[in-house]
């Protein structure tokens, strides 16, 4: 579950079988915030609406249920129609809306046809701000995925050198960690491999940036994600020679203070690096 936020209002969006879903009770909020439901059924009982979303499901939905659409297609627009997203869906087995539990992100969900659609009716100026915030998510979300990709694609490449290079100068690597920090005890393997990159758990972190959509993994630079795919290699070898949770965290942290000084000091990996970036597939 995401969040972006269109003309200060914050809507909640979601991946299913990945299609997106984008909550249409939070845009029905840019309207009326008190009765989104009211708001979503008024819109659900015209013709034009019921048609869209029958012509949605027929594309894309082969369990729709045609005889059922016609039925409602004949009342809409009529004074005494009215449909809800939860008839909708277990009268036609609709998979364009969704409805889902909860306190937050709760609501009727759409597919993002289906959603901006939804908004264009509930306002035109509003659908270009969505559609404008949603796109920008997207965008975020698939230079992540590139950028992590192409780091694991350049592993074999990188590896060598990491070993060979010598350091030439200081720069900002992970800090080696106090015995106090070496003693502790981490229930979740994966925060040893982040207190020994990151020198702090995924909780501590993210007690610190409430703000901040996702976890600290997901902001590392292609540098890290270099340096924590070869981390999750290594400890996977130290489980197996029977080593200590405390003597694996020191051996990772002073393993990730090496190659992060070997990563970012060498100049032929920071070439394959912008090489990478400059044809595209790191990003910007």
């Amino acid at each position: 579950m995401k969040k972006i936020t269109a003309r200060g209002l914050q809507v909640y969006t979601f991946q299913l079988n990945k299609n997106d879903y984008i909550s249409l009770t939070d845009i029905a909020k840019y309207k009326d915030s008190a009765r989104t439901d009211y708001i979503i059924q008024n819109w659900m009982r015209t013709r034009d609406t019921i048609e869209f979303l029958g012509i949605w499901e027929q594309i894309n939905n082969p369990n729709f249920k045609p005889v059922e659409f016609d039925g409602f297609r004949k009342m809409a627009g009529s004074n005494s129609f009215s449909l809800t997203p939860k008839r909708w869906i277990e009268a036609v087995k609709a998979v364009g809306m969704i409805n889902k539990a909860g306190r937050y992100g709760g609501g009727t969900f759409a597919h993002k046809d289906i959603a901006f659609e939804f908004a264009s009716w509930i306002s035109a100026e509003f659908k270009l701000y969505l559609i404008k915030e949603f796109q920008r998510l997207k965008a975020e979300e698939n230079e992540r995925l590139a950028v992590g990709w192409d780091a694991k694609r350049m592993l074999t490449k990188i590896n060598y050198k990491i070993h060979t290079d010598a350091i030439k100068e200081s720069i900002i690597v992970p800090q080696k960690l106090s015995q106090k920090d070496a003693n502790v005890t981490y229930a979740n393997e994966a925060d040893v491999l982040n207190v020994a990159l990151f020198g702090t758990t995924a909780k501590n972190w993210k007690d610190k940036n409430k703000k901040s959509e996702g976890n600290m993994r997901d902001y590392a630079d292609v540098y890290q994600l270099v340096c924590l795919a070869n981390l999750e290699s290594l400890n996977a070898e130290f489980i197996k020679m029977g080593m200590s949770q405390k003597d694996r965290l020191v051996k990772l942290n002073e393993t990730a203070i090496t190659q992060m000084k070997s990563l970012t000091v060498n100049k032929n990996v920071q070439k394959l690096f912008e090489a990478k970036k400059e044809n595209g597939s790191l990003g910007n």
